[in-house]
């Protein structure tokens, strides 16, 4: 714990940490809230799982398409102009009787404009940091977003229901609006500019990191979305045991991100920490009380922040630093199309084979992410004793000729 407590101490860590786990609080609170309102005033629950269908597909087009604008228009300019949007649009949802084609539009037009956060900070963090503290950075930060799918999921249902679906809505546009312009006021935005690409829009993919940790991020991701529905499922909706079940598995992984950050990331890490993932997501369907399904998501935990840690190493490591942002954005939408592939198909098995169904869905999208670790092994980079940061970008020199 002790290079945590160093890293953290390290100027400005701390600070833009903070600031990007507020700025992205309100992703845990918009679906959630998006579903209760539309709901509400439309009395369908397909209607509201359209808007957010629409809603992710404007996520998942944005999140490469944004994060490269940072490389050609600064970060200030675009973070500014997205949260201005976002803003907006969700304020629209939350506060103007609309027909659903309205919710549609609005809910497409957020996730359109939804702030490309994530892959801007992930690019600072190699410029704030030396190569030996990168991983525990990648590490530490994705266990702190734990905090975010604990929290905020609760903090809405709260308000929502205490108060209204509009209220909650609003709150979440103004932690959007205030944790953005925190992070977008930060000294290291100013500091960090990321080089224009040179290559054309998508051509990144090609790099097998960038496309191993898109895929395996998306099978992840998939994994968790699916078992979160199983949890739901399985405990309904009338009781505590459901949120407690959620907590102890995002304390898992929290635990886990923190204990394993500072190995070393050789050429197995990846697979080797999946398997963790593996072996606690098997064992779900065979538990349906509180403290055994728990005992199961606790150890699937352990292992997925510092699986996510690993992807984003190895992206960073051996993508130019002109190119880290789109690089992020593609990895970003790989893990919004599982979470949406995941939840679908967990629904379901929900239907047909109960709760437990969801959870041998999960567990299909386990085994496949680790068969894809395995496979992807050859790509995969052995950065032990080498620097994790950004390859740096380099132009040519013209040089005059001695007379």
């Amino acid at each position: 714990m002790s290079s945590y407590s160093t890293l953290l101490k390290t100027p400005g860590v701390a600070r833009i940490i903070s600031a990007q786990l507020l700025a992205r609080f309100p992703g845990g609170m918009l679906s959630l809230a998006i579903l209760m309102h539309v709901e509400r005033q439309t009395g369908s629950y397909a209607n509201a799982g359209l808007v957010l269908a629409a809603t992710s597909i404007g996520q998942a087009i944005a999140g490469p398409l944004t994060s490269r604008w940072m490389g050609r228009w600064g970060m200030r300019p675009v973070l500014l102009l997205t949260t201005v949007v976002c803003t907006a649009s969700v304020t629209v949802i939350g506060i103007v009787p609309l027909a659903v084609i309205g919710y549609v539009v609005f809910g497409l037009l957020a996730g359109l404009s939804t702030p490309p956060v994530q892959p801007a900070v992930r690019t600072i963090y190699p410029k704030m940091v030396n190569s030996s503290q990168l991983t525990r950075l990648f590490s530490l930060d994705a266990s702190a977003q734990e905090i975010i799918w604990v929290l905020a999921p609760v903090v809405v249902t709260f308000v929502a229901m205490q108060i209204s679906t509009s209220v909650g809505i609003l709150v979440a546009a103004s932690i959007l609006v205030l944790g953005g312009l925190w992070f977008i006021s930060l000294p290291e935005l100013g500091r960090v500019r990321i080089p224009r690409s040179r290559r054309a829009f998508g051509v990144v993919l090609k790099r097998p990191t960038v496309l191993l940790s898109t895929v395996v991020g998306f099978l992840m991701i998939a994994t968790i979305a699916a078992v979160e529905a199983g949890v739901v499922a399985n405990f309904g909706h009338g009781g505590s045991e459901a949120g407690i079940a959620l907590a102890i598995f995002a304390v898992g992984s929290l635990a886990g991100g923190l204990a394993l950050g500072h190995l070393a990331i050789g050429p197995w890490a990846l697979a080797s920490r999946i398997v963790i993932i593996v072996v606690g997501v098997v064992l779900t369907p065979l538990f349906s009380g509180l403290w055994g399904l728990s005992a199961a998501l606790l150890i699937a935990g352990f292992g997925i922040a510092p699986a996510l840690a690993v992807l984003f190493a190895i992206v960073s490591s051996t993508v130019k630093f002109s190119d880290t942002a789109e690089a992020y954005g593609w990895v970003g939408t790989g893990q919004l199309i599982g979470a949406a592939l995941g939840s679908s198909l967990a629904g379901i098995a929900i239907d047909t084979t109960g709760a437990a169904g969801a959870f041998w869905v999960a567990s299909g999208f386990a085994v496949a992410a680790l068969l894809g670790a395995v496979i992807g092994r050859r790509w995969h980079p052995d950065l032990r004793g080498r620097e994790v940061g950004p390859i740096p970008d380099t132009e040519p020199i013209s040089i005059s000729p001695s007379s």
